[in-house]
């Protein structure tokens, strides 16, 4: 019987239990998960995975001390660069990718995390300082139903739940993106240009770390140096992240599509009353000239005698009108 898989909700956070800097950790024993209770518990299975919290100051203690971890996963696990990278010696893994960080109570904050994962024969951990989304589903994935059994099977859990928490994101941005444009279409409401501008920024962000992480694992995949059980899952990682960077290039393309449509309908707008403002100009300009001409302050100036305000009246009314029919016959009002 899985103990995990079996266990009450209420119990799988003891389960998975926790020590200083350990948030949680499994040991995969054949075909069953095991809690592990301190990272320095004796390794009961055939592979193992711990996810650290790098805030922590024991988790840098144990980096820094522990013989499990050798010198290149050290030095990932303890940098401060935060970049995107992988690095290979011997029969070690250890790489650098980003995901997007959540709170207690918001699955995205909009911002972009670091994770740090080393990945050996017979043991992975991931580090990181705040909490991000990928870690939670790979736990969950881990308690309703994965079974590890080593590195490549580790490595593309992790990366899927990367992809998998990104591209559910970018499916709200684009379900967003449709909303605003059915809404423009059938409403004729322009979306909110900040709210546009916010998604678009997300986007961008996303397709960059995409394509950071698809280089990454390309260079993988082109190192003579990589354990050769890992090529197959990095190749197929690649095309998996080039398909989520599609979806968002996609969304981009359809928002980019929306804002030419925003734009045109508001320079139609603009046209349309510049074209109204210029037809009222023309109008009134004839009966500006006679208002002018009356209001002169000269001497000898006609109509001055009794009903002579009514008759400039009509000369301006039929200037107005002159200047009316003259423009429709030009074809300024078809």
């Amino acid at each position: 019987m899985d103990p995990v898989a079996k266990t009450p909700p209420a119990r799988q956070r003891d389960l998975l239990g926790e020590s200083s800097g350990l948030i949680w950790g499994i040991d995969f024993v054949q075909g069953e998960r095991r809690k592990v209770e301190d990272c320095d518990s004796s390794h009961e299975g055939t592979f193992r995975w711990l996810h650290l919290n790098l805030a922590d100051h024991g988790t840098k203690l144990w980096i820094e001390k522990t013989g499990k971890l050798p010198p290149v996963a050290r030095e990932i696990l303890l940098s401060e660069d935060s970049h995107q990278h992988a690095m290979v010696q011997g029969d070690t893994v250890a790489c650098v990718l980003h995901d997007v960080e959540r709170d207690f109570d918001v699955e995205d904050t909009g911002r972009l995390g670091v994770l740090r994962v080393a990945l050996m024969p017979d043991l992975m951990v991931s580090a990181r300082v705040h909490p991000i989304g990928s870690a939670d589903i790979a736990r969950r994935r881990l308690i309703e139903r994965e079974i590890v059994a080593g590195p490549a099977r580790a490595l593309d859990l992790l990366v899927d739940a990367i992809l998998q928490n990104v591209s559910g994101i970018i499916r709200r941005l684009s379900a967003e993106v449709q909303t605003a444009e059915d809404a423009l279409i059938d409403e004729h409401q322009p979306p909110d240009g900040r709210q546009l501008l916010d998604i678009r920024r997300r986007l961008s962000q996303f397709h960059r770390l995409l394509v950071d992480m698809q280089s990454l694992f390309r260079r993988l995949e082109e190192d003579e140096d990589l354990p050769p059980d890992l090529l197959p899952t990095v190749e197929k990682l690649v095309q998996r992240i080039q398909g989520v960077d599609g979806d968002a290039s996609g969304v981009l393309g359809q928002l980019r599509l929306l804002r030419e449509e925003v734009n045109h309908q508001s320079n139609q707008r603009i046209n349309e009353n510049l074209y109204l403002l210029s037809v009222m100009t023309a109008l009134l300009l004839p009966t500006t000239l006679v208002t002018g001409i009356f209001g002169m302050n000269t001497g000898g100036l006609p109509l001055t005698g009794h009903g002579g305000t009514a008759v400039a009246t009509l000369l301006a009314a039929g200037a107005a009108l002159a200047t009316y029919l003259f423009l429709r016959k030009q074809g300024f009002f078809h």
